[in-house]
């Protein structure tokens, strides 16, 4: 270790020891730079020190720019991502270091998006946040501080529970208007997704020469959860595919035509809080109704994981009226058979 004093009357310590970085830093007070170099040359000895100058030099849109670049980009639905990152790059919290970094810059940045944000909308970009800085350490190899900033951070609560299926009269209704939309597919994909359970994504990405006329079955080509999954389509289902089969795909439409037009026929058919993702939910419940077993719903949904079935399930008690006077039937044979 070995100081030098500037002309402006500061002291810049160094050190340099083997096997480890070379170190310096400056201070206006000798005495607290010598406990200063004490302390860094004990910890080195000691294999204690942690080299935290990248963290004090790298702000937090380089690593944001970073992870959009590198992690994001080769994710399903980065484009969604790489726009909420975008949004934090350009915020003022981009612009401080990782060193400086503190929980209330992060609170601050909560608060701030939840006046214009739905609290779930908040939690993605806490979230990316939150990656970013984890991905510092374990894929760039960046020493972080070693208080975590994001441990005193609470996220907020999310009701996100959705109830809304179609009644039958509502469905009708629906149909009619799509019928009538500037969208001339528009009732076929409603449809489709109805008889399905299929995601608005695999719906347009489906290719035609995944679609088997002869055994009534389409595949889905890498899906949300990143396999393929073949189903068996309804009368009314495969109907729609055989009208749609003389292209590439039979569902040639942006996502966005489909949930602009989509909106504007609820909105007609004077349907409210509904979206087009509710058809999934439409499927599910149906074909639980119907009989099916959780296992075989889940396997043409693309569900994994069972429990996950549940947020698309929405019987209500009324669904279950008629099986409930089975079971009383039932029990009334049985007494008079006795």
């Amino acid at each position: 270790m070995y100081y030098r004093k500037t002309k402006k009357g500061k002291f810049i310590f160094e050190i340099n020891k083997k096997g480890a970085p070379r170190i310096s830093k400056s201070f206006t007070d000798l005495k607290l730079g010598k406990r200063w170099a004490a302390k860094v040359e004990l910890q080195i000895e000691n294999n204690e020190y942690e080299d935290l100058s990248i963290a004090t030099k790298t702000d937090l849109k380089h690593v944001l720019i970073k992870y959009r670049d590198e992690i994001t980009s080769k994710k399903k639905g980065h484009k969604e991502e790489a726009a909420k990152l975008n949004v934090l790059i350009r915020h003022k919290i981009a612009f401080t270091t990782l060193m400086k970094l503190k929980p209330h810059h992060i609170h601050q940045l909560q608060q701030e998006f939840l006046k214009t944000r739905a609290p779930a909308t908040v939690n993605k970009y806490l979230s990316l946040l939150r990656n970013t800085w984890r991905s510092c350490k374990k894929v760039w190899g960046i020493t972080l501080p070693p208080y975590n900033p994001f441990e005193l951070i609470s996220f907020e609560k999310v009701k996100d529970a959705r109830e809304r299926i179609l009644t039958i009269k509502e469905y009708d209704h629906l149909l009619m208007e799509c019928s009538n939309s500037n969208l001339p597919q528009l009732k076929d994909i409603v449809i489709f997704a109805y008889e399905t359970g299929a995601r608005q994504g695999e719906i347009v990405k489906l290719l035609n020469h995944d679609v088997n006329l002869e055994n009534s079955t389409c595949t889905f080509r890498d899906t949300k959860n990143g396999d393929d999954r073949t189903i068996p389509l309804t009368y009314a289902a495969l109907d729609i595919l055989k009208r749609n089969r003389f292209s590439i795909r039979p569902f040639d439409v942006l996502a966005r035509r489909i949930r602009k037009h989509f909106s504007r026929a609820c909105k007609r058919s004077k349907i409210h809080d509904f979206r087009f993702h509710d058809l999934r939910a439409c499927f599910c419940t149906n074909a639980l109704l119907s009989g099916m077993t959780i296992p075989q719903v889940a396997a043409i949904s693309g569900h994994k994981d069972w429990s996950q079935l549940k947020r698309y399930t929405r019987i209500k008690a009324t669904d279950l009226t008629d099986h409930v006077n089975k079971i009383s039937s039932i029990r009334e044979f049985k007494k008079i058979n006795k």
